[in-house]
């Protein structure tokens, strides 16, 4: 089927891509899903400008593509949830149901994992694919396939909000203002934030983050100390929590320094190399350190926030394409411009 290939490194393709009869066999509790839209995530571009994130290297052609919303098309015999016509989002990542990690409830943790456009295994770029019923999620009418295809991201920022035990009224801070970090500020806000502070060095991105909310600060970092705004704001005191979301060393060196004692840093940002941070910072504070690793359990929170307007990602998907554009897409999101927070992808209907 036609697909967009990453070929190798800096090399992309939309071409007729043969698909393996296993991956398209559907089984009893499988359902068959025509794409609709495609998100493009970082990592994606990451794998097309460096052909590699850690340990994962593209050593063979690879289709991309991984925050997807479609339609059922076919359902397996035993599949009771879901019908042909559904609409539907899709969590990418299928654990193996019978690991340790999966039944302690960690199956996003789970070594042998099988998620899309992670190699070996292909991303949803093109026209069908054959899912789950488990980890596929019928939409409410209110939920747009664009805004559905925005669940995968969102889900990272909710689990983040999440592992905060974010308290009603708390001060947070997220340091940058990507896609990640602006679905993590949304879903601090939900889980109870009074303000949430944004930093970024793009101030197109920060104007972004402060439409979005009337309790969302931007700060430019390059003109600006958001350790000396956050002083300022709360008597000297420090914010609750700080989310990093720039997989920049510089930003996760600084964590600690905005945070108030008994405080909570969560590590989001993607970190290419090991990195170090102030222990010492860090004991002071009797801080609290989490990590995450994409997303568990939240999907269907995810679906009702959007439902119920709690949370509006609308304003983030700042530029569509057509498939037979692809190629040009992922070129212009390489280029990172600073006025686009979330491109997508529609696949022909």
């Amino acid at each position: 089927m036609k697909s967009l290939v990453l070929e190798k490194q800096d090399e992309l393709s939309l071409r007729d891509f043969p698909i393996e009869r296993q991956e398209e066999t559907l089984g009893p509790r499988d359902v068959r899903i025509k794409l609709h839209t495609v998100g493009i995530c970082g990592s994606d571009v990451h794998y097309y400008t460096h052909g590699r994130i850690g340990p994962f290297v593209v050593n063979e052609p690879m289709i991309l593509g991984h925050e997807a919303s479609g339609t059922v098309i076919e359902t397996g015999a035993e599949v009771a949830s879901l019908k042909v016509g559904d609409r539907v989002c899709m969590e990418p990542g299928i654990p193996d149901p019978n690991s340790r990690a999966t039944r302690l409830g960690m199956y996003n943790v789970d070594p042998a994992v099988r998620f899309w456009a992670t190699p070996p295994v292909h991303g949803i770029l093109r026209p069908t694919c054959v899912h789950p019923e488990a980890f596929t999620f019928k939409l409410p009418d209110s939920v747009s396939f664009a805004e559905a295809a925005m669940v995968e991201p969102l889900a990272v920022g909710v689990h983040a909000a999440t592992k905060a035990m974010i308290k009603p009224g708390d001060i947070a801070v997220v340091m940058g203002a990507g896609p990640i970090g602006l679905v993590t500020a949304l879903s601090a806000l939900a889980g109870g934030c009074a303000r949430v502070y944004v930093t970024d060095l793009a101030e197109k991105k920060l104007q972004i983050a402060e439409s979005l909310s009337p309790a969302i600060t931007g700060v430019d970092a390059a003109k600006e100390s958001i350790v000396e705004k956050i002083k300022a704001d709360t008597d000297g005191w420090g914010c609750d929590v700080v989310f990093e979301a720039t997989g920049s060393p510089k930003a996760a060196a600084q964590v600690f320094e905005p945070l108030a004692p008994g405080g909570c840093v969560v590590m989001i940002g993607g970190q290419p190399d090991p990195i170090s941070y102030d222990a010492g910072a860090a004991m002071i504070r009797e801080a609290r350190v989490e990590n995450i690793f994409r997303y568990a359990h939240v999907f269907p929170r995810c679906v009702a926030m959007l439902a119920s307007g709690a949370i509006d990602v609308k304003p983030l998907i700042t530029r569509t394409f057509s498939f037979d554009e692809s190629v040009r897409a992922f070129e212009i999101a390489a280029s990172a411009p600073p006025a686009d927070v979330k491109m997508q992808i529609e696949l022909p209907q």
